[in-house]
């Protein structure tokens, strides 16, 4: 294996070399994500016409654009997104001419459009064929005049909220994190083709401003040969461009609103013909920086910074080059519980008979993270079918964790937090890419080679904070007792047979010190793909063929075909598709090397709950998935596209926590099951009135044992069980408005509504009723018990705090943060405000777990986006309101990954803006 890695890295290094050269020996506007539209327009003799109004749109994503046509009778569309395109042309004294282009590669499509002698009275024509696209590949479109309008949940990861809102099959859960179609976290960011895979979430990075895209689509059905790794979606970011912006134009913005939340943006737009140049800067500051796991908000400040680039040269006809440049910089406070608040714990005496306890105060653990990016691609036009792409890209994540600055603080509820830690993780991605896009006649072809390397480094410091967690000594009903420092002088109690006294020198309680943990390792990974898109009559054809080489902690290579047809009944305006594609799945890098290595460590292996002999390194696994759907146009005005989808996984990833901290790291289950079905519906633009609606259901079933990373968070019986961003249902609705009359010079304002409903994840730590002689598969644990000789529930291992989080009710009496129920609760009389417990005796780790109760949370803007009538300078004013009905409900409750979080409380904010 290691000799077959290295010959495919030697050969990529070759082929890569080969092109850097190349590139500078020739030393084209668009990267890898874009294409280009450029014409000519005449009259019917074939004079040139000059000053024509040339305007490029697509109905079903809202995206359009205007040009002017200059002296030459020419005119240019740079940077479009790939998808068909609707263009119409005026010009004074001739008639108006339309047609439609397909935008598909970076190749550029030359027009030539000859103009009648008429009337100019014609006007756009969108039909029913504009609204349906000839693609295999289910995907989403959202242009930037969509986004501007969409209230979103959280700004400070607003890429992914627009995704979870406008795309089908997400599953929405708690700080930023999305789950496509039922896997955890997997999803690639492709931004002007450099793919980022790495977590996205607010706890993991810092995404991409949301200014600083001009256009987004999510590929949700079976991934092309040119994406590998993580590709439940491909998240494809086109960002914005100064290219051709000969008058510089931009915007200034402010905000204010709930939560003490405040911010502030610039961006500027600035060009030639040849050059072209976008910059944008924003802050954030809020009091509600992350989902805690209150509806009262406290101890959640943060605050963000990004800064974003994008600069386009064109050195000749047919050599340009244009690189990205981002950082971002997020600071923000870990959310307390009211069971972290004056925290009892070790005043003094830890190592004595008699320690003496009290408050050591509030916890206060804060993190903060940056995040530089940069990415230049050289792309050369060989000739008029064939484009050249070569990029080279850096990008760093710089992650610290802080504890409070008394670490004893930082002992968790019920001993589930038993440690302080503190952490510094960086993860710095660099490679370079190439592709050579062919575009002529039948075929739409690509060829590309990327090589990655991946550096890790984790460097955790901790110290154990819970006097009672490896106590040296116990009582005479063998409960840990505070004090002693060795169980062999525990005077008048008895010595704990369980004491480690590997973990006696890290006791803080105890006047132990901290225990330090280093890892790194370098994972390169390595690509070659081929594919190409065949047009025959109503017949598309897509075939591909990729190979990827992985090479970190372990090794693995795969080859991937990648196939899809689909075909178009013109008369009806109906697409029928089919897809098919086999993919490397890489684990997580994020604490890779601890959740690999960690159980070998006999400090951390009690720590990481590992049991019995080490699962060892995570390895790549594989998947293969199966798409079969339809897109189906209404007349002009409904477009309504769907797909049933198979996924079958081979090592299936998903994440664990160590203790109940922060840190997270990847695990491995034996397979995942994932069937599922996602809708979208469409209404481009009807009397002032567009919308859509997202629909999807979709199982996350995973298989025992685990068999890679540390611990073991489930039973290894082999039976099935439903993750916990495992959804049945959800939903959203997106309405807006604008009317297209005026009150005298007043333009009326838009509108906007969101309805999203959540049929709720998996909360599989919620405590139910069903033995296990009922069903092996049982949810509930050791969970069931009896009281006098009835059915009941065991909530002792509960505090009060999260009791109340999960609105857990007991004969009427519902728990409160200081006031828990009772230990035991006869099985008749328990039940849940937020939380659906199964019924006594059906409980069922795969077919009914608990879950979060469904919940329906109302957005919604209104704007008026020039508010004093300006030409060429405006004023601009939104507001937004989220949750409106201050919906109290929950996104997930003690989740393994992510803990317990409620939705946003009811939030508004005013957004004032300058344009020019």
């Amino acid at each position: 294996m290691a000799r077959f890695c290295g010959r495919y890295f030697r050969n990529i290094l070759v082929f890569l070399c080969v092109l850097a050269v190349a590139g500078v020996c020739a030393m084209a506007q668009s990267g890898t994500n874009s294409g280009t539209i450029a014409g000519t327009v005449t009259d019917s003799s074939g004079a040139l016409v000059p000053g024509a109004t040339v305007t490029i749109r697509n109905p079903v994503s809202g995206y359009e654009r205007t040009a002017k046509t200059d002296n030459q009778g020419q005119y240019r569309f740079a940077n479009l997104p790939f998808n068909p395109y609707h263009i119409e042309i005026k010009a004074q004294g001739f008639n108006g001419y339309h047609h439609d282009v397909n935008v598909n590669s970076p190749v550029v499509i030359n027009e030539t459009d000859a103009l009648q002698i008429g009337t100019a009275a014609t006007t756009v024509t969108v039909d029913s064929g504009d609204l349906v696209e000839n693609d295999s590949t289910v995907h989403t479109d959202v242009d930037r005049g969509l986004m501007e309008k969409i209230p979103l949940e959280s700004q400070s990861s607003g890429l992914s909220s627009l995704v979870t809102e406008t795309s089908p099959g997400v599953s929405s859960d708690s700080n930023g994190q999305i789950h496509g179609l039922g896997d955890h976290a997997s999803n690639t960011f492709s931004i002007d083709g450099q793919d980022i895979s790495d977590q996205q979430s607010k706890v993991f990075s810092n995404q991409l401003p949301q200014n600083s895209v001009q256009s987004v689509e999510v590929i949700s059905g079976a991934p092309p040969a040119e994406f590998g790794g993580k590709t439940s979606l491909i998240i494809q970011v086109t960002t914005r461009s100064g290219m051709g912006v000969t008058k510089p134009t931009g915007s200034v913005t402010t905000s204010f609103g709930s939560f003490g939340t405040a911010s502030g943006g610039i961006d500027l737009s600035y060009g030639g013909n040849k050059w072209g140049n976008f910059i944008e800067v924003d802050g954030l500051n809020t009091g509600r920086f992350l989902d805690p796991p209150e509806f009262k908000v406290f101890h959640a400040k943060g605050n963000e910074q990004n800064v974003f680039e994008r600069v386009d040269r064109s050195f000749t006809q047919n050599d340009s080059v244009h690189v990205d440049f981002n950082y971002s910089r997020s600071w923000f406070q870990t959310p307390n519980t009211y069971d972290n608040l004056n925290v009892q714990n070790v005043l003094s005496g830890g190592a004595t008979p008699d320690p003496v306890l009290g408050s050591v105060g509030d916890a206060d653990q804060r993190s903060q993270i940056g995040t530089f990016n940069i990415a230049p691609t050289y792309t050369r036009v060989i000739n008029t079918a064939s484009v050249l792409n070569f990029g080279a890209f850096v990008r760093r994540d710089a992650y610290n964790y802080y504890p409070s600055n008394n670490p004893l603080a930082d002992r968790g509820p019920a001993n589930l937090q038993t440690s302080s830690i503190s952490q510094y993780r960086t993860l710095t991605n660099s490679g370079a890419h190439a592709d050579l896009s062919y575009s002529k006649g039948i075929h739409n072809a690509k060829f590309g080679a990327m090589y990655a390397q991946t550096f890790l480094n984790e460097n955790d410091t901790l110290g154990i904070v819970d006097p009672l967690y490896n106590a040296p000594c116990v009582d005479a009903n063998g409960n840990a007792v505070a004090g002693y420092a060795s169980p062999d002088n525990c005077g008048d109690n008895f010595a704990n047979s369980n004491y480690l006294a590997v973990l006696g020198p890290y006791d803080l309680t105890r006047g132990g010190g901290l225990f330090a943990f280093d890892g790194h390792s370098d994972v390169k990974e390595l690509a070659l793909y081929a594919q190409d898109q065949i047009t025959l009559g109503n017949w598309l054809f897509n075939l591909g063929l990729r190979e990827d080489v992985y090479n970190g902690l372990t090794t693995a290579n795969q080859t991937e075909p990648r196939l899809g047809l689909s075909y178009k009944i013109k008369p009806t305006n109906t697409v029928l598709r089919l897809s098919y594609a086999r993919t490397l799945e890489t684990p997580f890098n994020e604490n890779l090397v601890l959740s690999s290595t960690g159980c070998e460590n006999a400090v951390l292996s009690p720590l990481l709950a590992c049991s019995g002999n080490s699962l060892g390194t995570l390895r790549p696994g594989f998947k293969n998935e199966f798409h079969a759907g339809f897109q189906q146009a209404f007349g002009k005005n409904l477009v309504v596209s769907g797909d049933y989808i198979w996924k079958y996984t081979h090592n299936a990833f998903d994440f664990s926590v160590l203790g109940n901290t922060p840190i997270t790291f990847p695990i491995d289950w034996h397979n995942s099951k994932i069937p599922g079905l996602v809708l979208r519906a469409d209404v481009p633009n009807w009397r002032g009135i567009s919308g859509y609606v997202v629909m999807s259901s979709v199982a996350a079933r995973f298989f025992p044992p685990q068999v890679g990373g540390a611990g073991a968070t489930v039973g290894q019986t082999g039976l099935p069980f439903r993750i916990d961003h495992d959804e049945r249902y959800n939903e959203t609705t997106h309405v807006q408005y604008q009317a297209p009359w005026k009150w005298g010079n007043f333009m009326t304002p838009w509108v906007s509504l969101n309805w999203r409903y959540d049929s709720g994840m998996v909360a599989g730590s919620a405590p139910c009723y069903n033995l296990l002689s009922n069903d092996p598969n049982s949810a509930c644990g050791d969970t069931s018990t009896t009281l006098d000789g009835q059915p009941a529930v065991d909530l002792s291992h509960l505090t009060a705090d999260e009791e109340f989080q999960a609105g857990m009710v007991c004969n009427g009496q519902r728990a409160t943060p200081g006031n828990p129920l009772p230990a035991v609760c006869p099985a008749s009389e328990y039940s849940s405000t937020l939380i659906h417990i199964p019924a006594p005796g059906t409980g069922d780790n795969d077919k009914a777990p608990p879950r979060v109760d469904g919940r329906s949370l109302i957005d919604a803007s209104v704007g008026q986006d020039n508010l004093f009538h300006g030409d060429r300078y405006k004023w601009s004013l939104h507001l937004s309101a989220v949750n409106i009905t201050n919906k109290y409900a929950l996104y997930n409750f003690l989740s393994t990954f992510s803990g317990t979080h409620y939705v946003t409380p009811r939030a508004l904010t005013a957004e004032l803006g300058f344009h020019f």
